[in-house]
């Protein structure tokens, strides 16, 4: 039970709303498979519901980090803590929605219910204003509808206005496929509109003091009927230090492509747009700030993916696999094993609660968590203490290819103890070789770096320094390659397809005893890397 009370008809404090925000986001956490099932775009940029969770989840570290006491204090962990995790056309635009709510709310010290409204109001017109060509039937339309349907309600109680924006957003929700046919051919409601009424129900939830509830089975998916075209990349970026006015970085890259999104707040500026041409688009924007994040995804073989990929979770399953994970070909790969995926990895660490999230979405009873990072290990192993109904055990994975030698064996109607073990051994035997790139100059363990190089490392321990990153993988690999059959090669969008294939050929020519698999997706700022099993 949540330790919340209800507010009946006093003003919402900070501290009301920072506990309220931050069990919404556990409360969408239960239902993202949920929001996940109604996609229906050609490629709905991952999954609407994992994307939208994660914007929530950074939200929820932003409230953590900084614990706002003051109503101005609250807005900014709001607006900036979404801002920077965003993710997809669906969190970008809840981005907005909740950078809204926040710039109406800053300057009072409670919210009344007539504030309230206000928020809502300011929350729709931000949501509008981000997208160019605003379409109906969206998520848009369910925030705006939530706004509406609370301009008389003046009077209320702050908890009555937002159970009555509820009421009024889940009309204009059952109404979407009639606004958009390709929800009508699919059968379903507008996934995005459906998040946003998740988040704003948690709200509510936690001040009716309500538990959270078991995962929603899923019974129906969005039919995939869509023709068959060319979708490009999905491509978004991150960055800070923005001096010029986001109007100008829109205009810079709208010729590139469609689905754009281009917002800002607070010197930071973040780019979603599906193009065929991300690198030219990533160098143009680089030179309105620092680059902060860049994200690459192949939407073609997203859609392959999602086709083709088995879209039913067995209800017998007696193991459940929890993976963190970077990088889109990576991720693929988790995910085709039957593994729910935290977004995450270096320097991007996700909090114990976006684990225990993850655990809590899983029907299996028993679950396995691969942090894949040695920094993310001791969060993972705090996990059992939110989640109290399920048997976790962690694998300490110290690498991604760790975590991928380990998922290869995971069997979800296996027994638990045995397949523990099972995993932990193909995970011990395995090797993860890393490029990066030297953000230093220094000595480790015997090996001059100089900043901007190309360094290698081997299970985590720095080998090599070179001046491209062809050149650190090889010198890694001729360490390591004898004692080893089977090797898997990511690269990244610093690497070309021709590149790549280039060093896939000299690879295999040299190492004839080494069967390598070569696939795109590794982590941004990874030009490569390579798993040995």
């Amino acid at each position: 039970m949540t330790t919340a009370r209800l507010k009946g008809v006093s003003p919402l404090t900070p501290e009301d709303l920072t506990k309220a925000f931050k069990y919404a986001t556990d409360w969408l956490g239960v239902f993202v498979e949920e929001v996940n099932a109604l996609n229906v775009y050609p490629v709905p940029d991952g999954d609407t519901g994992t994307n939208m969770h994660l914007t929530m989840q950074s939200v929820r570290r932003q409230l953590a980090e900084d614990n706002p006491s003051t109503m101005s204090a609250f807005a900014h962990a709001l607006s900036y803590g979404s801002l920077l995790g965003a993710r997809g056309n669906s969190g970008v635009i809840l981005s907005q929605v909740l950078k809204g709510f926040a710039d109406s709310i800053k300057q009072y010290k409670t919210l009344t219910a007539a504030e309230l409204i206000k928020a809502f109001h300011s929350a729709a017109k931000a949501a509008y204003a981000a997208v160019i060509k605003p379409v109906e039937g969206t998520i848009l339309t369910v925030v705006r509808s939530a706004a509406e349907g609370i301009k008389e309600r003046k009077g209320d109680s702050p908890i009555q206005v937002l159970k009555s924006a509820w009421a009024a957003g889940q009309e204009a929700l059952k109404k979407t496929p009639d606004m958009l046919p390709l929800l009508k051919q699919a059968g379903v409601v507008d996934a995005g509109g459906l998040g946003f009424l998740r988040v704003l129900e948690g709200i509510i939830a936690f001040f009716e003091g309500k538990e959270l509830p078991p995962p929603p089975k899923i019974e129906k998916r969005a039919q995939q009927a869509i023709e068959e075209q060319e979708f490009g990349y999905c491509t978004e970026f991150l960055l800070s230090n923005v001096e010029v006015d986001t109007k100008i970085i829109q205009e810079a890259v709208q010729s590139f492509g469609d689905s754009l999104l281009v917002v800002g707040a607070e010197g930071f500026v973040k780019g979603h747009i599906h193009t065929e041409e991300p690198e030219k688009l990533l160098a143009l924007v680089a030179k309105y700030g620092k680059m902060i994040k860049t994200k690459v995804e192949d939407m073609t073989e997203q859609h392959s993916e999602i086709l083709q990929g088995d879209l039913t979770e067995e209800e017998t399953a007696n193991v459940g696999l929890v993976v963190v994970s970077d990088g889109y070909g990576i991720t693929k790969v988790f995910r085709s094993l039957k593994a729910r995926v935290v977004g995450g990895g270096q320097t991007n660490n996700p909090s114990v609660q976006d684990i225990a999230d993850a655990v809590r979405s899983v029907g299996a009873h028993n679950v396995i968590v691969l942090p894949n990072n040695k920094n993310i290990i001791m969060a993972a192993e705090r996990v059992n203490e939110l989640v109290k109904d399920k048997e976790v055990k962690v694998l300490p994975t110290r690498t991604l290819g760790q975590g991928l030698a380990a998922a290869v064996l995971f069997h979800e109607n296996a027994e638990l103890d045995e397949l523990f073990e099972e995993m932990q051994e193909a995970a011990d035997n395995a090797r993860t070789l890393e490029v990066t790139t030297a953000s230093r100059s220094a000595t480790i363990d015997g090996v001059e770096v100089k900043e901007g190089q190309f360094i290698g490392l081997l299970d985590t321990k720095l080998k090599a320094a070179k001046d491209s990153p062809d050149a650190s993988l090889k010198t890694m690999l001729a360490e390591v390659a004898k004692d080893y059959e089977v090797a898997t090669l990511f690269y990244s969008t610093e690497v070309s397809q021709e590149q790549a294939k280039a060093l896939l050929d000299e690879l295999s020519e040299s190492y004839a005893d080494l069967e390598i698999e070569l696939h795109t997706g590794a982590p941004a700022l990874y030009p490569y890397i390579m798993v040995l099993e």
